[in-house]
């Protein structure tokens, strides 16, 4: 079971105990039915600012729908790397493993590649390079990963400052400046954006 789903089905159980319709919570959260429906379906979660208003309209604590997302049954943390790089990827996959030697680390060379990946594969978190590709760079390969599973966090690896303001109004997780190096790994990996259950450092 996706989070999404684990996610959908517990935001429906406790709308029902509070005796709300859709609309109503629709209402007090001050979005569309629509928005309700689609988190109720899987195809959609909310962002971190809904979860405490929905937390606050349904009477229980934050942690219990935050919890929802995070707690697909016997779930694998994943993280992928996105590098064109060949030597530059294996590196990064083998730092970061370094790191965490028990989450699921898969790199790709693409972003096609990465995209085909995510969508069957709750993305905990993925390090992309900016300059991958000209069809699909870092940024843009984000903003898919992110309309997959929302609470991705995305953290960026790249030669050049440029971008940093762009990804800063993007709301990434982190922002490393090449060479990686694991001392950087452990930082970002302890102030992510999104907490990952099951990655305590």
């Amino acid at each position: 079971m996706q989070n999404s789903e684990v996610f959908a089905s517990t935001l429906k159980e406790l709308r029902s105990k509070k005796g709300l319709s859709q609309q109503q919570l629709a209402e007090q959260m001050m979005v569309s039915r629509s928005a309700v429906s689609m988190w109720e379906l899987g195809t959609r979660l909310p962002d971190i600012n809904m979860i405490d208003r929905l937390a606050s309209c349904l009477d229980v604590e934050s942690r219990i729908l935050l919890d929802a997302i995070r707690d697909a049954p016997n779930e694998i943390v994943n993280i992928i790397v996105v590098e064109d790089v060949p030597t530059l990827l294996q590196c990064s996959i083998g730092m970061i493993q370094d790191v965490v030697p028990w989450a699921n680390i898969v790199g790709f060379e693409s972003g096609a590649e990465a995209l085909a990946y995510a969508r069957p594969n709750h993305v905990s978190i993925a390090f992309l390079d900016i300059e991958i590709d000209e069809e699909l760079n870092g940024l843009e390969l984000a903003q898919r990963l992110l309309e997959i599973t929302p609470h991705t966090n995305i953290i960026y690896l790249t030669n050049y400052v440029e971008y940093m303001k762009q990804a800063i109004y993007d709301h990434c997780s982190g922002y490393i400046l090449k060479p990686l190096s694991r001392e950087r790994v452990r930082h970002e990996l302890t102030n992510l954006r999104f907490p990952v259950r099951g990655l305590e450092l």
